[in-house]
């Protein structure tokens, strides 16, 4: 068999960023900031349940993951082609 029939394996994660399954793995410093926050404003201070705690510590993530990522949600929408108005003399 000729050398340029043949196929090398290319592995398929090189180049990605590292993640811990679905998410990104640079999220998790700062949801576990948010978590920490929102346990002590809203069980603490505020006094509110626990239903009440993990709803807005899941707001909190759900906020910060999709402000911080713009490659992968934000990145994905393609601009609009900025369509301008042009005259050229028309030759016959």
């Amino acid at each position: 068999m000729r050398d340029e029939n043949k196929f090398r394996s290319v592995n398929r994660i090189l180049g990605d960023r590292p993640r811990l399954g679905p998410f990104p793995a640079d999220q998790i410093f700062p949801w576990s900031v948010i978590a920490i926050l929102n346990v002590f404003v809203f069980n603490y201070v505020l006094k509110t349940s626990w239903l009440g705690t993990l709803l807005s510590i899941a707001w909190g993530w759900a906020t910060w993951w999709l402000l911080s990522s713009n490659q992968e949600f934000f990145g994905k929408f393609v601009a609009v082609p900025r369509i301008s108005r042009g005259y050229k003399r028309h030759n016959s």
